[in-house]
């Protein structure tokens, strides 16, 4: 019986760019969850792995179709065209074009631009010339353009709803030249150009092309529908660049509805709904010194079941399948945990479409180690794990006392909950040493305090990480100072990060927010939430083991503000770079590792008391008590001995009115209260 075909592989080596890399990524798993498993593939793995046996689409995307030729000509090229002509489809965006066409012309005269000549693949039997708008360069967004996109609808027979015009993000790709030339039982054009373009074309102005190879096919695409505005960057130094996005966000809706046709017509079973989540990526468990990886993943050893030389742990909420390298193409695991996941999701909503609060719990995690090299960033495009250790190592310059949190990583793009992956399995959380870390790019099962639930955006910060607390210690230093010491960590990461950055008006809420003067109301000190800690705990060997969430806004403007849209507000800002969230990561860490150590020695002393107290948002407001009797106290601050917020009954006056303590002091817990701050509001929780 013939494999089913699982997989779609999005091209990561020579040639392509980490940009173009996480655009494909970010569409294609989103479209096509949890149907397949979308999944990077460097040329190594393309002429040396098994791959086109259990792979739906093979995709290309843009970056120099020079690099891809260098590296595939021959035994590579070989494989994909069989591969394709046996029954396979093949995807290729801008770059990934002009490389499955017959020839290719490129800059035709100009100086260092010019690349021309044949091409093995030759899916379109024709020229594809570019580039179709004047601008064009390499590493440069100054060439970018919204193109307007005329589509062909008759070529989408039975498709659901397919635009006529939309705007589609264009950034050097090329045009088929004369495809009604071509045999028109082979070839068909997809879409158009509408705007004038600067190249010869023919009569009609190709975008997108679809071809029929053997038994299978291809769709050839000069711009660029897999990438979505919400991905873009803001340029300042690009006049009209901001338009550019608004103009791409406006036509969001009909850009992915086009890629879900074309992907339908090779196809692929796509998501139906409006906002599919994600499907799960695999994650990638690394460390600053390579060999920590080794001795960590020894420590398992009581803890893994062996399966047919496969490696697993089946821990209380989720079950690790820890990928060896002659197992990254084995379909069997793979098969099992999209039907799993499939099933999960379709309990849960009543159809097979992912939905945020789908049960992921029974879809096996796939962990992928690094005992010799960190992961390549076109294999984690959203995190450069290089950047990442290196600002680890330049920041414990800055802080000596930081010596080890953050040493070893774990990094997936698309996870349920950071949180959950720690606190919730027991077995694994208690291997784990103070200082592990978990980063992700997206969760889609986000916890917050209570039973919130949420998906979180792309261009968060999210992570969570183990302190294993002395239980000796629990009386002296209780835990609950813990998330103390990280809103504390956060605001001064955060104005630390690099010079010019301490102007930056973050604050503190309690007990466990962080929030942000809102840079679109400048005239008046508005202040709203960028970011949160959740902190859960678990007993295991002598040590409370605190699992440390931490989540904020930092390269999203949505759904409230972030850390990049204050950086952009400010007026003494001169040329500050946008934040990198692996260099933040580093620096949240190392300044939470020398506080911590800190309150294990001294406890939460006077000095971590003013440090908390300098940030915080509260500093004599007045307050209502709901839970007792609506009086009305003025915040004090919080106690030194179980961190609850202190505050003093106050009441008017006879004589002016003025509000005068009247000795009664209230201590209120942050697990059962709820702090309304802008409405000066303590609740109970209910």
């Amino acid at each position: 019986m013939a494999p089913r075909r699982l997989n779609v592989l999005v091209y990561t080596g020579t040639g392509s760019t980490v940009e173009s890399v996480r655009h494909c990524l970010y569409s294609l798993r989103r479209l096509l969850s949890p149907n397949y498993a979308v999944i990077p593939i460097t040329e190594t793995a393309l002429l040396k792995e098994p791959w086109a046996s259990t792979c739906a689409l093979l995709v290309f995307p843009g970056g120099a179709d020079l690099g891809y030729c260098r590296v595939l000509n021959g035994a590579g090229n070989t494989a994909i065209s069989l591969f394709v002509r046996r029954g396979g489809a093949y995807l290729g965006f801008c770059a990934g074009g002009y490389y499955a066409s017959r020839r290719c012309e490129f800059e035709v005269g100009h100086p260092k631009l010019e690349v021309t000549g044949g091409r093995e693949l030759g899916f379109f039997p024709g020229t594809c010339r570019g580039g179709a708008f004047k601008g064009f360069a390499y590493h440069s967004e100054r060439g970018a353009r919204a193109a307007n996109i005329i589509v062909n609808k008759s070529a989408f027979p039975g498709v659901g709803v397919v635009p006529d015009v939309f705007k589609c993000y264009y950034n050097g790709g090329g045009v088929f030249v004369n495809p009604e030339a071509t045999d028109a039982s082979d070839t068909e054009v997809l879409a158009e150009y509408q705007d004038d373009i600067d190249v010869a074309s023919g009569y009609v102005k190709a975008a997108v092309m679809y071809c029929k190879v053997g038994t299978g096919s291809a769709i050839l695409m000069g711009p660029h529908p897999e990438f979505a505005a919400v991905n873009l960057t803001k340029h300042q130094d690009i006049p009209g660049y901001d338009g550019l996005i608004n103009d791409l966000a406006a036509d969001d809706g009909a850009r992915a509805n086009f890629l879900k046709a074309c992907l339908t017509k090779l196809g692929l079973e796509v998501s139906q709904g409006e906002s599919s989540t994600p499907s799960l990526s695999k994650i990638h468990l690394s460390s600053l010194n390579h060999a920590e990886v080794g001795k960590l993943l020894a420590s398992f050893q009581d803890i893994i079941t062996k399966e047919n030389t496969e490696e697993y742990i089946k821990d209380e909420n989720d079950l690790f399948h820890l990928e060896k390298p002659d197992s990254r193409w084995s379909l069997a695991h793979l098969d099992r945990a999209l039907a799993s996941e499939y099933t999960a999701q379709k309990k849960t909503t009543g159809r097979g479409t992912p939905d945020p609060t789908a049960e992921y719990i029974q879809v096996p995690k796939q962990v992928v180690s690094h005992e010799i090299a960190w992961p390549e960033p076109k294999e984690t495009p959203y995190f450069n794990h290089a950047v990442f250790y290196s600002s680890l190592a330049q920041y414990r310059k800055v802080d000596p006392g930081a010596k080890e949190w953050g040493d070893v990583l774990m990094y997936g793009e698309v996870v349920t909950s950071t949180n959950t992956l720690l606190e919730k399995n027991h077995n694994l959380l208690s291997k784990l040493p103070t200082g592990f870390t978990i980063a992700a790019t997206t969760q889609v099962a986000g916890r917050g305090r209570g039973s919130n639930v949420w998906v979180s955006p792309a261009g968060s910060l999210i992570f969570s990480t183990v302190i294993n607390h002395p239980a000796k210690d629990a009386v002296t230093r209780p835990i609950v100072f813990v998330q103390y010491l990280a809103a504390v960590a956060i605001i001064e990461a955060i104005k630390t990060y690099d010079v010019g950055y301490d102007k930056l008006p973050v604050k503190l809420k309690w007990p466990n927010d962080i929030y942000a003067q809102d840079p679109t109301k400048a005239e008046q000190a508005s202040f709203v939430k960028i970011g949160g800690i959740l902190s859960n705990c678990a007993y295991s060997d002598g040590n409370y083991q605190v699992v440390l969430g931490i989540g904020i806004n930092t390269n999203n403007g949505r759904p409230t503000t972030s850390l990049d849209a204050m950086l952009s507000a400010l007026t003494s800002n001169k040329g500050l770079a946008p934040f990198r969230i692996e260099r933040l990561i580093a620096r949240i860490l190392t300044r939470l590792e020398v506080l911590y150590d800190e309150f294990c020695r001294t406890g939460f002393s006077r000095r971590l008391e003013e440090k908390y107290y300098e940030h915080w948002l509260h500093a004599n407001q007045i307050v209502t008590l709901e839970a007792e009797g609506g009086v009305r106290a003025r915040v004090l601050g919080i106690t030194t001995d179980w961190g609850m917020l202190k505050a003093e009954e106050v009441a008017a006056d006879g004589i002016n009115g003025a509000l005068r303590p009247t000795g009664k002091v209230w201590a209120l817990q942050s697990d059962e209260n709820s702090f309304d701050f802008w409405k000066g509001l303590v609740r109970r929780k209910c």
